[in-house]
């Protein structure tokens, strides 16, 4: 009779832990989007002005709950006044006008080791042969689970000198 006892007090524990386990799997999903800080030290700044051939800098931290995985930047002619409707906005903005040569850029960064927090630094060359004009400059940050986080900004591209 103890053993019956003891046998069905270790299986209780053990299907009580079973249970828990499986339950808690179900609460570990991440949720929780990634971050991109804004602030003093992250650039570009909204209505920043550039010249053509000059560098901008990108400088901003990411962070997150679980991990990061990558980011992408994106800039693109607001010659037409569109909106992403985040920071992007209340820029003085040049006339509409069509492209002639627009600048676009795209590419994707990948976020070694998938950390918590990720500062990251890049220098982007602005050709010299695009047209003036406002254009957005764009950065997602997307975290391990693949969650995406998005800020847009309106800069300026000048003549040069």
């Amino acid at each position: 009779m103890k053993k019956n006892l003891s046998f069905a007090f270790l299986l209780s524990v053990l299907m009580s832990l079973t249970l828990v386990s499986c339950s808690k799997d179900k609460d570990d999903k991440d949720l929780e989007k990634p971050v991109i800080e804004t602030g003093s030290e992250t650039l570009p700044q909204n209505c920043q002005v550039y010249t053509k051939g000059e560098e901008i800098p990108f400088r901003c931290i990411f962070t997150d709950n679980e991990g990061l995985g990558s980011y992408n930047i994106e800039i693109h002619n607001n010659f037409e006044h569109h909106s992403h409707s985040t920071d992007a906005g209340d820029c003085v903005l040049d006339d509409k006008k069509d492209p002639v040569n627009p600048w676009v850029y795209n590419k994707d960064f990948t976020i070694p080791g998938n950390p918590l927090r990720y500062d990251a630094q890049i220098d982007i060359p602005i050709p010299a042969d695009v047209d003036a004009g406002d254009y957005h400059f764009m950065v997602r940050v997307t975290d391990q689970a693949g969650w995406q986080e998005l800020r847009a900004v309106s800069i300026k591209i000048l003549d040069s000198k």
